[in-house]
């Protein structure tokens, strides 16, 4: 995925050289377990993520444009559903603690939106969360996402059953908002 510029935020392909910046938010206890992802044990293991998930799924690295930190992730995961047409993808994002509530996701997320249908063609865009992440479910509905369904799934990094919530939104919805 090409880079994207928000007021705020750059969000541009993940790097290799990006495993520190990434190993500073995502070790925090309180960032990965909600997604399903457990918390990074050291920066060799944020460049593994960085090599085999961010960049082969068009994951974007977030950057604050005010001081150039890396900030989280937001982006395609590479999962595809059919039931409000073709093609679609599905967004998925992450955060660093100490940026929670200051409405940093919406705006990556939204300027991904604007890049799926406006330059894409993709007909839908999904996001899922667990139960009980209202964090990532607000991001959803901030960004004109509505409810489609719920299905108990495997969290096979935390060797955990949960049950995931799916919102979405069509390119349609997304043009009428």
């Amino acid at each position: 995925m090409k880079t994207l510029e928000t007021d705020r935020l750059i969000l541009r392909p993940f790097t290799l050289d990006d495993a520190e910046g990434l190993y500073a938010y995502a070790s925090h206890p309180e960032v990965g377990p909600p997604a399903g992802w457990a918390p990074h044990k050291d920066p060799a293991e944020s460049r593994r993520v960085i090599e085999t998930i961010f960049l082969p799924a068009d994951t974007l690295a977030v950057v604050r444009r005010a001081d150039g930190r890396l900030i989280g992730s937001a982006g395609f995961v590479g999962k595809h559903r059919t039931e409000l047409g073709e093609p679609s993808e599905e967004v998925g994002y992450s955060l660093a603690r100490d940026c929670w509530g200051q409405g940093l996701i919406p705006e990556a997320v939204e300027a991904i939106l604007r890049h799926a249908f406006g330059e894409l063609g993709y007909a839908a865009i999904w996001a899922a969360y667990y139960d009980g992440n209202r964090k990532s479910k607000r991001v959803m509905q901030k960004c004109g996402m509505t409810y489609r369904l719920s299905r108990t799934e495997a969290v096979e990094q935390l060797g955990e059953t949960r049950l995931a919530h799916y919102f979405a939104i069509t390119k349609r919805e997304w043009e009428r908002r």
